[in-house]
């Protein structure tokens, strides 16, 4: 009833429970409770109510795949427990429960049945904030059925249906109890997004490994596990590389994306030495096809021994001490000479996408034979299948380290390069959709700066979320990179760059200023836009000591998403996008194509004056259709860039069509087999489609 609708009837029943001594007035409060009466009436109604709806033995298929009788006073348990609910409430909800599930005369009970009920009397009673902590986190019947057959009919993903069902329940689990509601709602709704957010909690986004770690060491596995052996450190080359390839796999499961060993041909040049180069070619053969079968891995490999590392010990045999590195620069260069006849002969029939070959350019490369000599032989690679990427430290900080994602980490930190730069790396990717913004601010350019800036916030604060998380948890969840050798950590935590990630830069220019981009104004626009998200991350990392990079790096998936989100809530015709209308997306790569056989000026332009966007890394696709070119007319490219300040991380992409009946390949996207005629047998190259 309704007091103030049926006064006249409330007020009469009211009587006949004070009369009957079923309820008493409190003075304090100023409310009406029961009497001990009054309570025992109740409880005699609840026993006859249940002796008249429950049929005996009523069983409730539980969370623990064990069949239990139905109690309510384990569902006042959950509530209690998991709701952080008072007793006495928990109490009332049960009980509410247990008389509409009787009531219903459900015949086969489940907990995920119950917890549903449960749910549905919070919300009739307004206490969302307990239904909130007790959703019962997973996935429909119906989505695994779909997730299960979309994997039967795929053949390029690695990861199982398990796997993918388990990444959506850590999805659900951090949007719903990790974050707060400002950042899921950003995340669902499309004004940024978290990348890898299954693994948010879990682990972190990148590492780059230093191999002198484990050829010193070994592998310790005893201290992880006490039933697990431990290995020496290695007394060969095919050891070392087999070392290395162990390193990553049991990485592997503690790494969201990728993982990099640089310095790969310096760190090995002590093994290399007196072994005969066909042996040495057979060890890196092997140790490249196993790459390619079991994980995603960047390879960084030096065209001569870096200076700053020349004097330094290299760890050889057995772990100990040959010298300097600086004494193994002829193993160094052969070892990179032997790895690019590697790729070159595995890239025969189509590219080799993985692992990802970086080749490092120093002022001193185009004036040592040997190294130009392998530059000439990585630019030949690279016109046929455009494998390498090519990292330019002619004029930067000579200290970066890459990955194939386009993540640079500088000595910029701690100012220790090694420090700085191994040991680390990404620890997670929040992705702004810088266009969203340009449509909310109304080309109002101190209300856009505003919300870009409210957008780096939250960023900044789901990162932080993620540091504290692996800082409390770490040792736990990352066994093998959080190992200790000689008393130090190797997986340096602290040091790694938290990456805030801006999507559309290019599309934002064109919706605000409608310009293309060799327009002052546009340029003018552009470089306000950067500086200013620049300024904002270093003041917000300095407030959070934590360490805070903008970049600008690929992310097909991510990039395409905000695109489609963007087009159904603004429109297709106002909604400025790269792709087509089947597959929009965002830009997120920078694209340049050859004029006359090199970088028009105007683009290069356009990306110096973006500098303060390409701090925490960047890409630079310079495409090369179809017209095939010399090793000679790519290293002039490759110069023009090195004169280019502020290009630092390229690659030439070459998309190719392979057909799987015939075994041949061409250059460009082919709708047809030109040798068999095949259409359904076609696979597509495109390194940089969708970003």
């Amino acid at each position: 009833m309704n007091p103030s609708r049926d006064a006249g009837r409330f007020a009469y029943h009211l009587k006949f429970l004070l009369k009957a001594d079923l309820i008493e007035a409190d003075v304090e409060t100023r409310k009406y409770c029961l009497t001990e009466l009054g309570k025992m009436v109740i409880d005699v109604a609840d026993r006859i109510d249940k002796k008249a709806f429950k049929p005996k033995s009523t069983l409730v298929r539980t969370s623990r795949l064990s069949l239990e009788e139905f109690d309510a006073n384990k569902i006042a348990g959950s509530l209690i427990r998991e709701a952080k609910m008072p007793a006495e409430l928990a109490q009332k909800v049960a009980k509410e429960t247990e008389k509409q599930l009787l009531r219903s005369k459900t015949k086969y009970l489940t907990a995920p049945l119950v917890r549903e009920v449960v749910n549905a009397i919070l919300i009739d009673k307004g206490l969302e904030e307990y239904r909130h902590k007790l959703t019962r986190l997973g996935i429909p019947v119906h989505d695994v059925t779909t997730l299960v057959e979309s994997k039967n009919s795929s053949l390029h993903e690695s990861a199982s249906s398990h796997e993918l069902a388990g990444e959506r329940v850590f999805e659900e689990y951090t949007l719903l109890h990790i974050f707060p509601r400002d950042i899921s709602d950003a995340h669902l709704s499309g004004s940024l997004h978290v990348g890898g957010l299954s693994s948010w909690v879990l682990k972190p986004s990148e590492i780059m490994h230093d191999l002198r770690f484990f050829l010193e060491n070994g592998l310790e596995l005893e201290k992880i596990d006490p039933l697990k052996p431990s290995y020496a450190p290695p007394r060969n080359l095919e050891s070392a590389l087999s070392m290395a390839f162990n390193v990553l796999m049991h990485s592997l499961s503690e790494v969201e994306s990728s993982q990099t060993l640089d310095y790969l041909n310096v760190f090995l040049a002590p093994f290399a030495k007196d072994a005969d180069p066909s042996r040495i070619k057979d060890a890196l053969l092997l140790f490249i096809v196993d790459l390619t079968q079991h994980t995603h891995v960047s390879l960084g490999v030096e065209l001569s021994v870096p200076d700053f590392l020349a004097e330094k010990p290299a760890i050889g045999k057995d772990g100990k001490r040959v010298g300097t590195y600086a004494d193994f620069t002829e193993q160094a260069q052969l070892l990179a000479s032997l790895l690019l006849e590697v790729f070159a002969e595995e890239n025969t029939l189509k590219p080799l996408t993985n692992p990802s070959l970086i080749l490092k350019i120093r002022p001193k490369t185009f004036a040592d034979e040997r190294a130009k000599a392998l530059l000439i032989k990585a630019h030949n690679l690279a016109s046929e299948k455009g494998t390498p990427y090519f990292a330019d430290l002619t004029q930067k900080d000579k200290y970066s380290v890459f990955s194939s994602s386009g993540l640079r980490l500088n000595a910029d930190f701690d100012g220790d390069w090694e420090i700085d730069t191994l040991r680390t790396g990404c620890l997670g990717i929040v992705t702004i959709n810088v266009p969203r913004i340009a449509y909310e601010s109304g080309k109002d350019k101190t209300k856009f700066l505003e919300i870009l800036q409210e957008r780096i916030e939250m960023a900044s604060r789901a990162l932080e979320i993620k540091q504290q998380s692996l800082k409390r948890h770490g040792k736990n969840l990352l066994p093998f990179i959080m190992q200790s050798g000689n008393g130090d950590q190797y997986f340096r935590l602290e040091d790694c760059s938290r990456i805030i990630n801006l999507a559309g830069l290019i599309e934002t220019t064109y919706a605000f200023c409608e310009k293309t981009v060799s327009d002052e104004k546009t340029l003018a626009f552009a470089a306000e836009v950067t500086q200013n998200a620049s300024a904002y991350v270093q003041k917000i990392g300095r407030r959070r000591r934590m360490r805070l990079s903008l970049a600008t790096l690929p992310c097909s998936q991510t990039s395409e998403r905000l695109a489609r989100v963007d087009i159904e809530r603004y429109g297709v015709a106002k909604v400025k996008f790269s792709g087509t209308r089947e597959k929009p997306f965002y830009s997120t790569v920078s694209r340049m194509t050859l004029s006359g056989g090199k970088v028009p000026e105007e683009l290069l332009n356009f990306e110096s004056r973006l500098e303060e966007a390409h701090v925490g890394g960047s890409i630079m696709a310079i495409e090369l259709g179809e017209p095939k070119y010399s090793p000679d007319e790519l290293l002039t490219v490759t110069k023009q860039l090195a004169e280019c300040r502020n290009t630092c991380f390229f690659a030439f992409d070459r998309k190719v069509t392979y057909c799987v009946s015939c075994r041949k390949n061409w250059f460009g996207l082919l709708h047809k087999c030109p040798s068999c005629g095949a259409v359904g047998t076609l696979v597509f190259f495109d390194r940089f489609s969708g970003t």
